[in-house]
């Protein structure tokens, strides 16, 4: 099924953007594992909708409900742990005309090819980026746990629009969003901490582990880490990192492994760059078609939506990596 993900630390997204509740239902947590709730509805806060003029007008709480899996101290009991997030500022009659006029850029068709008129068409259904709050629910007691390992996970925008200044990110999303517009960028994720000797070769590289991650968000288009497609320029002699013993451990003194050699982390930083496409839903005139007359059509989409979503992305990019670091590390620990 395509909404669990995980071989230890398992969990389900489920729901859809303007059904009555979102949430996520997570398996593998040891019984007894603490979650400090304020500290993971203030991660939940970093992606909330609404809250600034980069963002969505649209405005929900997201407060995470644990409905399962805990006791009255906050500690797990070994059953699957349960939240849920409520829809409270749904406009499904926004979407009234996408469902027979497909989004250029959006999962729309795509979805009515494989569910036809059974699809939940409000609000993108399952494929809205709304469903990347509970993955912000698992990812964040994830990073909780990773974090008593030692494990420290930190991402941020690097490039919107084509720039790289924090202020002029924020003045192409100004733009677009004045323009009726939208844009994309890229996010830098890093993650410290995790020794050498993580993962598995080949299919179940750290790489392949954390991309399958990464591209369950709705956007993601491309996963590099290290130097990536910028390797495929340079000599064997620029790209390799000379190794050396500094503070006790092995270490190399440049990074473009980007903490991975054969599907194994070398202890050095984790380092991957996700990037993000620009939200397809725009207030610019498009062209598509009415699938119910398959004649061509103009489009202006209506509703609240991102004129950027990479700012909001950042802690579930974060929330990606931890799951997945997690599950791998999980994963080591039975081996061993």
């Amino acid at each position: 099924m395509g909404n669990t993900i995980g071989s230890i630390f398992r969990f389900t997204i489920w729901g859809q953007s303007h059904a009555p509740a979102i949430g996520v239902t997570i398996e593998g947590l040891p019984a007894g594992t603490h979650i400090d709730r304020e500290k993971l509805q203030l991660f939940l806060d970093r992606r909330r909708p609404g809250q600034n003029q980069y963002s969505t007008t649209r405005k929900e709480s997201d407060t995470a409900v644990f409905a399962a899996g805990l006791n009255e101290d906050s500690d797990t009991v070994g059953a699957p742990v349960t939240a849920i997030i409520k829809n409270t500022n749904t406009r499904s009659s926004d979407y009234n005309e996408l469902k027979y006029i497909p989004r250029p850029g959006h999962s729309d068709y795509a979805a009515m090819a494989k569910y036809g008129e059974s699809r939940d068409a409000a609000g993108g259904g399952q494929f809205s980026g709304r469903l990347t709050a509970p993955l912000c629910i698992a990812g964040g007691i994830a990073i909780q746990i990773l974090e008593k390992k030692g494990i420290k996970i930190s991402a941020r925008p690097v490039m919107i629009g084509g720039e790289t200044e924090e202020e002029k990110m924020l003045e192409r999303i100004d733009e677009a969003r004045a323009d009726g517009d939208s844009v994309g960028g890229i996010i830098e994720c890093v993650i410290e901490g995790v020794p050498a000797g993580v993962g598995e070769p080949m299919f179940d590289g750290i790489e392949s582990r954390i991309a399958q991650m990464v591209f369950g968000i709705p956007a993601v288009k491309g996963v590099e880490f290290g130097s990536g497609f910028g390797c495929a320029g340079l000599k064997g002699s620029e790209n390799n990192d000379p190794f050396i013993f500094k503070d006790g451990r092995v270490q190399t003194e440049g990074n473009n492994h980007g903490g991975i050699l054969g599907g194994i982390t070398s202890s050095m930083p984790i380092v991957f760059r996700a990037a993000f496409k620009p939200t397809p839903s725009i207030a610019k005139e498009q062209d598509s078609i009415d699938i119910r007359t398959n004649e061509a059509v103009k489009l202006k989409v209506k509703g609240r939506h991102d004129p950027c979503i990479v700012l909001r992305a950042v802690p579930v990019v974060e929330a990606a990596a931890a799951a997945a670091i997690l599950d791998e590390i999980f994963l080591s620990e039975v081996r061993l």
